[in-house]
């Protein structure tokens, strides 16, 4: 959360800038803003590399060589209105596009970045205002704080489809798996990169002395220093344990820009459609979180070999996929539309005989309706398994999630009732027989292959009984009665009063 109201303020005139400015696309103008503050970035952290190799007495080589010294924010952000505009659309951006390798892979992505600000009046104020929020000078919590208030403007604004998971949500379902250093964590339909930041948090926060921790009002971890990591593991978790996947350019760019704001070194985000032809990778991770797109469906002609699903919801098939992305024992926690848990089709059912069978379904919170909301309205749930063939029965476990927090209509405020604290006491001591939430229903999977694999908690949660006492006959008919004295006066005085 950006609590700083003056930085707020600045990233709030910056996006005002940018829709008076003419650009009025959230993505496009995220977009934009991305570069410009990577950018900044880039010579601040080339700088920070320099005096580093300069104290430890070693040679560095800079991403700026002799030519492209005029590439640098120092330089060009003085220039001239029209002079700067001209210079960045020209030079500096061609300059991105051809860093290549030389530093993190998110310049790899800049390949078919465009140059879309119109204006040199616009250029000149967005740049005044990065250079207010004194980027440079802030630490990474920060800096990633700052971005994610940014792409709330994505959430906000909703446009082209591209809906944010809450975060809450996405907290809920990383706490859920508990990832661990040293894990191979991806998400294969990454969006901007929230699943994967909520996880590289989660365990710096569980890896983080506890005198060091700070909390804001939202609950979330500052402070995030992992001094109990191993440095290589370490290392590892900040350049080669996180993975994503995006069919989205647009979308792997600002994925990448959030990672690297967030202190990830080299943003492992790649350009691909996992459910194509060319998506090859199996068995690859240990810890898999997504919320897929369940609106479309793909084309036959196009889909990969691999499924064994035969359908063209997307739904369906990305449970499929994830499935095969996971290493034996890989776990994994997916938001999915309710029809996955109980439609008819055949394809609807060998999906979940896929989790119930090949792999041991752990658990499903059925979250209410009104959590995509204002954009989407329809029910979802969490699910939760592992890649490990079951040898016998096991339960289910289930909870049926009311509220989160947030009330569920379009507005969305915060309200009291908030299941997630429970859900994640009851999910830590669910091998316990019994639990006393009336929210957990625990289902053993005979039971659910003998309901042809349907999932969806309203099958078998419990009814409840509710006793009504009636009256006796007698107090009725004294009732009745009395009630027919009382319209033979009343038509007595109305005929009186005519």
């Amino acid at each position: 959360m950006l609590t700083d109201t003056n930085l707020k303020s600045k990233v709030d005139t910056l996006w005002n800038r940018f829709w008076s400015g003419g650009i009025s696309n959230p993505l496009t103008a995220i977009e934009q803003m991305s570069y410009l503050i990577f950018l900044k970035r880039l010579e601040d952290i080339d700088n920070a590399n320099a005096a580093g190799a300069k104290r430890r007495k070693l040679e560095y080589k800079s991403v700026f060589n002799k030519k492209s010294q005029k590439c640098k924010w120092s330089y060009w952000s003085q220039l001239p209105g029209d002079e700067m505009l001209k210079h960045v659309r020209d030079t500096v951006f061609d300059f991105l596009r051809n860093l290549g390798t030389e530093t993190s892979t998110f310049t790899q992505h800049m390949e078919d970045a465009t140059f879309m600000i119109p204006k040199a009046s616009l250029l000149q104020e967005a740049v005044k205002i990065i250079d207010d929020m004194h980027i440079s000078e802030q630490n990474i919590d920060v800096q990633g704080d700052l971005y994610e208030y940014l792409l709330r403007q994505l959430t906000t604004a909703g446009k082209n489809g591209q809906f944010r998971t809450p975060r809450h949500i996405i907290r809920m379902m990383v706490k859920l798996l508990d990832p661990k250093p040293g894990d191979r964590i991806c998400d294969p339909a990454a969006g901007t990169a929230g699943f994967l930041v909520a996880a590289y948090e989660h365990i710096l926060e569980t890896n983080t002395s506890k005198d060091i921790l700070t909390y804001d009002e939202e609950g979330k971890p500052h402070n995030l220093i992992g001094d109990k990591i191993d440095p290589k593991v370490h290392k590892f978790l900040k350049s080669r344990a996180l993975s994503g996947y995006d069919f989205d350019p647009t979308m792997v760019r600002i994925g990448a820009m959030n990672l690297m704001l967030h202190g990830v070194d080299n943003p492992n985000l790649h350009y691909a459609d996992t459910l194509g032809k060319q998506f090859t990778e199996k068995q690859q991770y240990d810890v898999i979180l997504a919320n897929p797109p369940f609106k479309g469906s793909i084309d036959l002609s196009d889909l990969n070999a691999r499924f064994r699903v035969k359908t063209k919801k997307t739904e369906l098939l990305y449970i499929e996929l994830i499935h095969d992305l996971l290493e034996s024992g890989g776990r994994a926690a997916v938001i999915v539309p309710d029809g996955v848990l109980f439609g008819t089709s055949n394809a609807h059912r060998d999906v979940r005989k896929v989790l119930v069978d090949d792999c041991t379904l752990e658990g499903i919170v059925s979250m209410p309706s009104g959590v995509f909301k204002p954009y989407a309205g329809v029910s979802t749930a969490v699910v939760l398994f592992t890649k490990a063939k079951p040898e016998k029965d096991y339960d289910v476990w289930f909870y049926d999630m009311q509220a989160d927090g947030f009330s569920l209509d379009d507005k969305r405020q915060k309200i009291v009732d908030n299941d997630i604290p429970d859900i994640l006491k009851e999910w830590t001591s669910r091998s316990k027989k019994k639990s006393d939430s009336k929210k957990v229903v625990r289902v053993n999977t005979k039971e659910i292959r003998k309901n042809k694999y349907d999932l969806s908690l309203s099958r078998y949660k419990p009814i409840e009984h509710q006793v009504v006492e009636y009256e006796k006959p007698e107090v009725l008919m004294e009732k009745v009665m009395k009630l027919e004295e009382e319209i033979v006066e009343y038509i007595i005085a109305i005929k009186k009063s005519s």
